[in-house]
């Protein structure tokens, strides 16, 4: 099964950038979707955004668009999401997941179509 691993997390001030990566153990056809979560302490899981592993069409939550960009490097085995302009509010642990299904547009944001998931990496934004 692919692992997934994420890195780049950590604290930064409201205004600050960060570059979380998601390296997978491989990144083969059966690998449709990637997807990136996140959840804050006391809240749920949420919906940051994904990526379509075959023509990279990206798709974001209302809350992170325009502020987040998702890529990926199928030949690295990285999915990446460039954070800018980061306010307190998208301070969670962050994860990324896969998937393989072939999803029309409205599952991208469903958590239960991802799987596996990584352990997350912690991004923390305040002054």
């Amino acid at each position: 099964q692919v692992q997934l691993v994420e890195s780049g997390g950590g604290s930064v001030q409201p205004g600050g950038s960060l570059l979380l990566t998601c390296a997978a153990s491989e990144y083969t056809y059966s690998i449709k979707f990637m997807g990136w979560f996140r959840q804050a302490p006391g809240k749920g899981l949420e919906w940051v955004s994904s990526i379509k592993s075959d023509g990279d069409i990206t798709y974001y939550a209302d809350s992170v668009k325009g502020r987040f960009t998702v890529s990926q490097d199928k030949a690295k085995k990285m999915v990446y999401l460039q954070m800018y302009s980061l306010k307190p509010e998208d301070t969670a642990l962050y994860s990324c997941a896969a998937s393989p299904y072939d999803m029309f547009d409205s599952g991208v944001n469903i958590p239960n179509n991802y799987n596996p998931w990584g352990q997350g990496t912690q991004v923390t934004v305040s002054s």
